[in-house]
C-alpha cells in the first residue's frame, strides 16, 4: 500500500481471533469511523491492510484508521445484529448503507386470548412475547414455517373473547378446512390444548427444544401403546421435525431492557472484566478492562470493584445487573441477578466468551514480545495437569527402536524450558538384550542413563516421559525408584489404534489426565514424542544402513572407505573385483592396494574355505 501501517495496527492484526464477530475502526480523534461484521474476524479485517483497496471510499477510510476494537460472538448471524445495533447507536460515516433505521424483523407471541403468532418489525410492550431478532425475513419465515407444519395455530384477526366465540360471532375459515387450524373462533378447539401449543412453540423459539421434544416422545410412546398408529404417527413426524431442527440464536432478546452485565476471567495478577450494557433489545456498550491485583484480592472483590467503576464511568442507571455470583455488596436500587438458565444466562455467557477472548488476546500480545513466556505458561499447565512439587524445566523422552531384534538402539532426547536441547540428546546401542524385548530394552537404557548420571553427579530431570503406555511407565519406575532410589515423575503418552497420540498417563496406577488434542500442551507433549522417535529412527537407520553395506573389503588393512567407493563404483561388485586381474586392479587403485587385494581376498577365501 502506499502508506504505512502503524506498528499498533500490526499488533492487532497479529491477534485478533478467527471468530465471527462486529469490528470497529476508530479515527485519530477517537470517534467509530466504520463497523462492520465478519464471520471470521481475523481474515476480514486484516484483508483491508494486506493489499490496495479496490474502492476510492475504502482506500480513504483506511488511511484515517488509527485503532481497531471487536467483539466476538457465537455465530456469523449474531456479527449481523449486533452490526445493527452499533450502526444504530453510533452511526458511523462510513456505514452509509446502513444508515437506514432499518430494523430486523421478530417473531411475536400476542398476549391475548388464544395467541397469534406472526412476524413483526415493530416491538409494543403490551406484555406480548418477542424472539429475535432474526437476521433476514427468510429465516422468519423458515421459523413460522417450521411452526405451522408442527402446530395448528390460528393465523386470522379475530379478537377472540370467550364471549365472543359463545356467542358465535365468527366462522371458521380455510385454514381450518384444509386442517391448519383447528377452529377455535366457533369453540372447536379447547383452550387448554391450544396453549399447550403455544407453550411449546415458545419453548422451540427460545432454542429450548429438549423439553418439547421429550413430551413428543412420550405421548408418541402412548399413543402407540394404547396401539393409536394413526395419531402416534402424526406426533412422530413432530418429534423428527422438533430432532432435525436447531433454533437460530440471538445476540440479545428485544423484551430485555436498561440492564448491565459483567463477568470475570481470572488471570494470574489479574483480571479481566467485561461490561456490556443491554438497552431497548441490543448491545449498546461493550467493554473489556484489566484489573491488576495490588494484594491477593477475590474474585468477588475484583468484580465488585469493577461493577461500580463501569457504572460511574458509562453513567449507568440500569436497575438490574447480570453476574456470574453474588457481588457481596448492595447498589442501592439495583437488583443483582445471577441466572441459572434462558435469556439472562445467555448475556452471561456471551460477557464472559468476550472477557476469555480479551484474556487470549492479551496474552498472545505479551508472547509476541517474549516467546519464553509461552513456554512457561505451558510448563505450569504440565506442572498443574500432574501436581509436580516443581515447574517441569528439564523433560527427558525415551524410545526404543529395531526391527525384529536386529540392531536394537535406543535414543534420549531432552527438553528445556518448552525448547529442544539437542547437545544433551543421547544414542544408545542395546547390549544386554537379545531378540526383541522392548521392555528390556528400555530398562538397559535407562538404568545407564540415570546411574552414569548419578556417578558424575550432572542433574536428573523433573520430568521423565516415556513413548508408551503403562507397560513402559512400569519398567522405567521399576529401574528409577526401586534400583536406583530416585524420586523423579515419571509420564507416559500413549497411542490409539491408528498410531496417534491420544492421551497423556500419569501416576501409579497410570491415570488418564485430560487434555485437549487442539491445545499448546498436547502439543508440545506431541512435539518430544515426534522428536525422540526421530531421533532413534534416524539412528536404527543409520547403523542398519552400515551394518549392510558392510563387506570382505572392511577386513583388507590398507583399503579405507575411499578406495572401497572407487572399487565398488567401478567394479559393481566384490565379487566382480575378485575376478579382476592384478593389472585391473592396479589401473583403479594403484599397485600397492591392488598386492593389498589380492593378498587380503585370497585369505578371507581361505578362511571361508
Amino acid at each position: 500500500m502506499n502508506f504505512k501501517v502503524s506498528e499498533h495496527i500490526k499488533a492487532i492484526l497479529e491477534v485478533i481471533p478467527d471468530k465471527p464477530g462486529c469490528y470497529q475502526y476508530f479515527d485519530e480523534k477517537g470517534t467509530i469511523i466504520y463497523v462492520g461484521k465478519a464471520k471470521n474476524l481475523k481474515r476480514r479485517v486484516s484483508s483491508y491492510f494486506n493489499k490496495e483497496p479496490d474502492n476510492n471510499k475504502t482506500r480513504v477510510l483506511v488511511k484515517q484508521i488509527r485503532d481497531i476494537k471487536y467483539f466476538v460472538v457465537d455465530t456469523e448471524e449474531d456479527a449481523l445484529l449486533l452490526e445493527n445495533s452499533f450502526i444504530k447507536q453510533y452511526q458511523p460515516r462510513y456505514n452509509v448503507l446502513l444508515k437506514d433505521g432499518k430494523t430486523y424483523p421478530s417473531i411475536v407471541v400476542k398476549n391475548e386470548y388464544f395467541p397469534r403468532v406472526f412476524q413483526t418489525r415493530n416491538i409494543v410492550r403490551d406484555g406480548s412475547r418477542y424472539y429475535g431478532p432474526y437476521p433476514s425475513v427468510y429465516v422468519a419465515k423458515v421459523m413460522l414455517q417450521l411452526l405451522k407444519e408442527l402446530y395448528p395455530i390460528r393465523t386470522c384477526k379475530y379478537p377472540l373473547t370467550p364471549e365472543s366465540i359463545r356467542e358465535g360471532r365468527y366462522q371458521v375459515c380455510l385454514e381450518y378446512h384444509i386442517k391448519r387450524c383447528k377452529g377455535p373462533c366457533e369453540g372447536l378447539q379447547s383452550l387448554e390444548e391450544y396453549q399447550q401449543n403455544i407453550s411449546e412453540i415458545k419453548e422451540i423459539l427460545r432454542g429450548n427444544i429438549s423439553q418439547v421434544s421429550k413430551h413428543l416422545y412420550n405421548e408418541m410412546q402412548r399413543l402407540s401403546a394404547e396401539l393409536r398408529f394413526e395419531e402416534a404417527q402424526e406426533v412422530k413426524m413432530k418429534y423428527e421435525t422438533i430432532e432435525n431442527y436447531r433454533a437460530k440464536s440471538t445476540v440479545v432478546t428485544p423484551t430485555l431492557h436498561n440492564i448491565d452485565v459483567f463477568s470475570i476471567t481470572p488471570n494470574d495478577n489479574s483480571a479481566y472484566i467485561n461490561y456490556l450494557h443491554i438497552g431497548n433489545g441490543a448491545v449498546v456498550q461493550a467493554y473489556t478492562f484489566e484489573y491488576k491485583k495490588r494484594l491477593d484480592e477475590s474474585k468477588e472483590e475484583l468484580l465488585a470493584l469493577g461493577v461500580v467503576e463501569m457504572r460511574k464511568r458509562f453513567e449507568s442507571t440500569a436497575r438490574e445487573i447480570i453476574v456470574p455470583f453474588e457481588l457481596g455488596i448492595q447498589l442501592e436500587g439495583v437488583t443483582q441477578t445471577v441466572p441459572q438458565r434462558g435469556d439472562k444466562k445467555k448475556l452471561l455467557e456471551l460477557s464472559e466468551m468476550n472477557g476469555k477472548q480479551y484474556k487470549v488476546d492479551k496474552l498472545k500480545q505479551a508472547e509476541k514480545l517474549n516467546p519464553e513466556q509461552r513456554n512457561t505458561r505451558i510448563l505450569k499447565e504440565i506442572q498443574e495437569a500432574l501436581h509436580l512439587e516443581k515447574l517441569p524445566a528439564h523433560i527427558e523422552c525415551f524410545d526404543n527402536s529395531n526391527i525384529q531384534g536386529s540392531d536394537a538402539v535406543a535414543a534420549c532426547v531432552v527438553f528445556k524450558m518448552g525448547k529442544p536441547s539437542k547437545q544433551d540428546y543421547r544414542k544408545y546401542n542395546i547390549k544386554t538384550v537379545v531378540g526383541p524385548d522392548d521392555y528390556a530394552s528400555m530398562k538397559e537404557v535407562v538404568r545407564r542413563r540415570y546411574q552414569r548420571a548419578i556417578e558424575e553427579n550432572t542433574p536428573l530431570p523433573d520430568l521423565i516421559i516415556t513413548d508408551g503406555g503403562k507397560g513402559q511407565m512400569e519398567v522405567v519406575r521399576s529401574v528409577v525408584e526401586d534400583e536406583l532410589k530416585l524420586h523423579i515423575p515419571i509420564a507416559g503418552l500413549a497411542k490409539d489404534g491408528k498410531h496417534r497420540t491420544s492421551e497423556l498417563l500419569f501416576g501409579f496406577p497410570p491415570e488418564t489426565i485430560g487434555m485437549k488434542l487442539d491445545s499448546p500442551l498436547f502439543h508440545l507433549l506431541t512435539r518430544m514424542q515426534d522428536e525422540v522417535h526421530r531421533f532413534a529412527i534416524t539412528f536404527h537407520k543409520d547403523k542398519r544402513s552400515k551394518h549392510q553395506t558392510h563387506s570382505e573389503l572392511d577386513e583388507i588393512k590398507g583399503i579405507g572407505e575411499k578406495t572401497k567407493t572407487a572399487l565398488l563404483r567401478h567394479f559393481k561388485s566384490v565379487k566382480r573385483i575378485k575376478e579382476a586381474s592384478f593389472d585391473e586392479l592396479k589401473q583403479v587403485v594403484g599397485e600397492a592396494k591392488a598386492h593389498a587385494l589380492e593378498n587380503g581376498l585370497n585369505k578371507t577365501e581361505n578362511t571361508n574355505d
